[in-house]
């Protein structure tokens, strides 16, 4: 399973994550100021965009474009004409 071999540096990344809503939940309760606020807020949902993307990349790769496990998979192509749309959608 693909996040296992990268479980280090998904973990690294949810960690990077959970220190910007650290720093959200301080801004927050020390009144820092909205604009304060909706720019941690954007970064932190820009952050779970990219940790998702990078978690449904790795599937498409390990379990849909692999032709040796799975036969009749998805080619090359296909999976970055995907991914290219998912990544679209997740800015």
């Amino acid at each position: 399973m693909h996040t296992i071999k990268d479980k280090d540096r998904l973990i690294a990344r949810v960690r990077r994550i959970r220190g910007q809503v650290e720093g959200l939940e301080r801004a927050l309760e020390t009144e820092a100021g909205c604009e304060a606020a909706m720019h941690q807020i954007a970064g932190i949902r820009g952050a779970l965009a990219g940790l998702m993307c990078e978690v449904v990349e790795d599937h498409i790769h390990s379990h849909l474009v692999d032709q040796d496990k799975h036969p009749g998979a998805l080619d090359a192509t296909a999976a970055a004409d995907l991914m290219s749309v998912i990544r679209t959608y997740l800015k």
